[in-house]
């Protein structure tokens, strides 16, 4: 993407020198799943620790009732 000049929006210490473009692009490409909890429920699950336990209820959950997905 060309530009007519420097972009107001990039601070003047950020140094992409080393950057590489395009790093995590196929990585994007095969998908991305985004899933934005109800405001009850991520008042419930502010923590990684919080999200992790509640995947582990499910998975038992799901083994408790035989359904494996």
């Amino acid at each position: 993407m060309k530009t007519d000049g420097p972009d107001p929006d990039i601070r003047g210490e950020y140094d992409f020198s080393d950057g590489v473009r395009g790093k995590y692009a196929d990585r994007f490409a095969e998908g991305a799943n985004v899933v934005v909890f109800d405001p009850d429920v991520a008042a419930e699950f502010k923590t990684r620790k919080a999200v992790d336990a509640l995947r582990a209820h499910l998975k038992n959950g799901r083994r408790a009732s035989g359904d494996d997905g």
